[in-house]
């Protein structure tokens, strides 16, 4: 059964509320609320959805905007996931560089990564390896010493913002 229309009189054509269980609007027709609306449960949100700015004048692609990829690892040894969202694993490469496989796949290995590394006591660079081996499942990073030039090991925390497959 689907719901028609919600009148100010209440649910028209449904003399039972309780049988009414959608809501349903053809994309010609649009939907606009006032007010705040309370979603419960899961939704799906489209490819298309866009957030207006609070200004009103722009607005942005919601999906584009997430994150796809990020992590947070402790890197010194054997390094491990202290915390993370779509990333299935994180691998030892040598001192400072780490490889982290993401559990779903990016559309293509042009996506962009970001990374910061914590280590206590000393200046440190990253660089993110993307010639020597993103691919659509994988981004590489290295930690060096600013001063020493050195390849050093290190917590890092990486996020990545692309297209997912």
């Amino acid at each position: 059964m689907a719901l028609t229309k919600i009148g100010k009189e209440g649910i028209t054509g449904i003399s039972n509320a309780s049988d009414a269980t959608f809501l349903t609007a053809t994309s010609g027709e649009g939907v606009t609320l006032a007010g705040t609306l309370a979603v419960t449960g899961v939704h799906t949100v489209g490819t298309n959805a866009v957030a207006t700015s609070d200004g009103g004048a722009a607005t942005t692609n919601i999906v584009q905007g997430l994150a796809k990829q990020w992590c947070h690892t402790s890197g010194v040894g054997t390094p491990a996931l202290a915390d993370s969202f779509n990333t299935a694993s994180v691998t030892d490469l040598e001192t400072g560089g780490q490889s982290f496989t993401f559990t779903s796949a990016m559309a293509n290995a042009n996506f962009s990564t970001q990374a910061l590394v914590h280590l206590s006591g000393q200046i440190t660079t990253i660089s993110q390896l993307m010639a020597d081996g993103h691919t659509q499942t994988t981004a590489l990073t290295a930690a060096k010493s600013h001063t020493t030039s050195a390849s050093v090991d290190a917590d890092k925390s990486i996020t990545v913002h692309g297209d997912l497959a």
